[in-house]
């Protein structure tokens, strides 16, 4: 409902509300708040209880990338060096599983298991790379959630998994340059088809 902006940004999300529409007990919401709290979708106020987050600006969306492109170069180029095959078997099935499913076009149920697979890739480069403190900064940026939130609509051909597939080749090859070189160069093209996307709309 947040992805979607059935609950509208910076709205105040009423527990007993969902728990009628949904049908449920208010445990289970408040659970599910405080989740989403965890990964930035919701704020908590007190006296004002939840609300949910306003979407990212331009600005926030370059500094968000601006953090990614300081951080997952390097862990890829990491990830080249120490990945266990283990570790690299495990990056390239969730490569593999990310082409059979549907990109991003329409309701974020849709391809919602997409978008874990996209943050689970990115997720597994970092803790390949062996740098346990590098690897839980990546993961706190939460950042497909953010991204996918601006705008559910975007290009039905995604090339997403072709450039993971790159950034795959690269770390499989144990080639730490090149492996940074392909995750610069995919961050750098998602950025710009975001900030494309915005001018059209």
């Amino acid at each position: 409902m947040i992805m979607d902006h059935e609950i509208a940004p910076g709205a105040r999300v009423s527990i007993e509300a969902l728990s009628r529409n949904l049908g449920v007990s208010p445990t289970p919401v408040r659970e599910a708040l405080a989740r989403l709290e965890s990964d930035g979708l919701v704020v908590k106020r007190s006296l004002s209880g939840y609300r949910a987050t306003e979407l990212l600006t331009r600005q926030g969306l370059e500094e968000l990338f601006e953090m990614r492109l300081l951080l997952e170069p390097r862990a890829a180029a990491l990830a080249a060096i120490n990945a266990t095959e283990e570790q690299l078997d495990a990056i390239e099935k969730i490569a593999e599983d990310m082409q059979t499913l549907p990109g991003p076009l329409g309701r974020y149920a849709d391809y919602r298991s997409f978008a874990a697979l996209d943050q689970q890739f990115h997720d597994a480069i970092a803790l390949a790379s062996h740098r346990p403190l590098l690897a839980d900064a990546v993961e706190r940026l939460h950042s497909h959630l953010h991204i996918f939130r601006i705008a559910s609509v975007q290009v039905s051909e995604d090339p997403t998994p072709a450039e993971h597939e790159r950034v795959l080749r690269a770390i499989s090859r144990r080639k730490a340059d090149r492996a940074a070189e392909a995750m610069a160069n995919h961050l750098k093209n998602s950025l710009e088809r975001q900030l494309t996307q915005r001018m059209d709309q």
